[in-house]
């Protein structure tokens, strides 16, 4: 019988995941595997780079979960900075480029397993290529922007987008004892989440000494006589800046797949069926954050990078090439993040997002606390619920807070998961304790006060 041949574009999680699931169920003498990937590291935590530039972690070692010479010594010929530079669907090949050497080579595969991941969105303005301007999804990013902090004599951060990057890394640059200004477009910051609860995450922000900069269009990077970073126009202000962090998300990396044909939807990332097979295409898959998923609330693809969805991506893509099965339903968009010691949690819709999906809704927003009221050391969290308008269907979850807040957000998701009403939710035994949770967890007091919602909306 002949070896068949799967080629892996991609060394991180959704990649190198499939690759090694494939590698269990399949031999060496029955499978070859071929993994490209054009940066230095493999299978690591991109996660972790906010945590490891503020010098919570080590790195970047300790992100990494099995480097490129473990990968090889199962048997997986793992080619590290090589890039994939043409894919030809029709002659079942790949155009690989050694970004070392130069040279170029055509690769042929039985299978196919897309997972380029995701890059940093960055704005074609002038001065965003200028020397001290960042972006941070790869590990070689994050060297990169620690190595400029070494080179750096200012103390001046700017940085542009107040989401999920953008304030983990406005957290990491204060910790490196920078003056850190953020400039957010939206009306707040977390754009996640509805304009009220970014508030909150605003006024602990200022609290830190983070001055966030609402409404702020960055319009250009002005640079100084030596060509380096020197300030950030937003219309007729500046930002004096020393080194610019981008955290103003990222877009599917799926150029490559759309110049060899492959169907991709609204949000620019891969369409694949729920086996995580590219539609049309017997042979090929894709993966991690170049695709789009079900958003199983919603009803709609969307696109989240995670690696969360990444590795179980992955798990599934190499059960179904080694000869297995799985599935990947869809997510219901649940995240959690920090900044300093407020947690943010989120899950579901947001009001914006089930008018755009044409659902009538109601909200209900409590103030708690993540422990018996009584118990020492409780802190408040805040808590929004929204309900479908009379069926009570739970929608969304935001929770706003300090320790112990973030992570309630996952009973939400279990709910929205198994498409609960709020009504159903607050019979959920969970756990309690004074020392874990008041009597009522603050995540069913806002599902009781949803229900009053709901019910008052039916009667009007």
């Amino acid at each position: 019988m002949a070896t068949e041949r799967l080629v892996v574009i991609g060394g991180d999680a959704a990649g190198m995941s499939a690759a090694s699931q494939a590698r269990r169920l399949r031999g060496p003498d029955e499978m070859s595997i071929v993994a490209f990937e054009r940066g230095h590291f493999t299978s690591y935590s991109a996660c972790g780079i906010p945590y490891w530039v503020g010098g919570d972690v080590e790195g970047p070692d300790a992100l990494v979960a099995r480097t490129p010479e473990e990968h090889r010594a199962r048997s997986i010929d793992l080619r590290t900075r090589t890039e994939v530079t043409e894919i030809d669907v029709a002659g079942q090949r790949v155009r690989a480029l050694d970004r070392d050497s130069g040279a170029t080579y055509w690769t042929g595969f039985d299978k196919l397993v897309i997972a380029t991941g995701a890059r940093p969105v960055r704005p074609a303005l002038p001065g965003m290529d200028a020397p001290g301007v960042h972006g941070v999804q790869t590990l070689d990013d994050g060297q990169a922007l620690l190595e400029t902090l070494e080179r750096t004599t200012g103390r001046r951060a700017v940085v542009v987008g107040a989401g999920y990057i953008g304030v983990e890394m406005a957290e990491a640059m204060l910790k490196r004892g920078y003056e850190v200004t953020v400039l957010n477009r939206g009306a707040q910051p977390m754009a996640t989440l509805d304009p009220d609860m970014g508030r909150l995450v605003h006024e602990a922000m200022d609290g830190l000494g983070i001055t966030t900069v609402n409404g702020a269009s960055v319009t250009r990077i002005l640079t100084g006589d030596d060509g380096r970073v020197s300030a950030v126009a937003t219309g007729d202000t500046t930002y004096p800046a020393d080194v610019v962090v981008l955290g103003i998300g990222v877009e599917p990396e799926a150029g490559l797949a759309r110049a060899a044909g492959l169907p991709t939807g609204p949000h620019g990332g891969l369409l694949t069926d729920l086996s995580m097979r590219v539609r049309g295409h017997h042979d090929i898959w894709a993966g991690g954050d170049c695709v789009e998923v079900l958003d199983l609330v919603a009803g709609h693809t969307r696109h989240i990078a995670l690696g969360t969805h990444a590795n179980k991506h992955g798990q599934i893509i190499g059960s179904n090439v080694g000869g297995g099965y799985g599935t990947f339903p869809g997510v219901v968009g649940t995240a959690v993040s920090k900044v300093c010691d407020l947690e943010i949690g989120r899950t579901g819709l947001r009001e914006k997002d089930a008018v755009a999906v044409g659902l009538r809704y109601v909200t209900a927003t409590i103030e708690s606390t993540g422990q018996a009221g009584y118990y020492p050391g409780a802190r408040p969290m805040t808590v929004k619920m929204i309900a479908e308008y009379r069926s009570g269907r739970l929608l969304g979850v935001q929770i706003v807070g300090r320790e112990g807040a973030a992570k309630r957000v996952d009973v939400a998701a279990v709910a929205l998961t198994a498409g609960m009403t709020v009504e159903a939710m607050t019979a959920l035994d969970l756990g309690y304790a004074p020392p874990f949770s008041p009597v009522w967890d603050p995540v069913l007091v806002a599902a009781r006060r949803a229900v009053a919602a709901v019910r008052k909306a039916g009667s009007a």
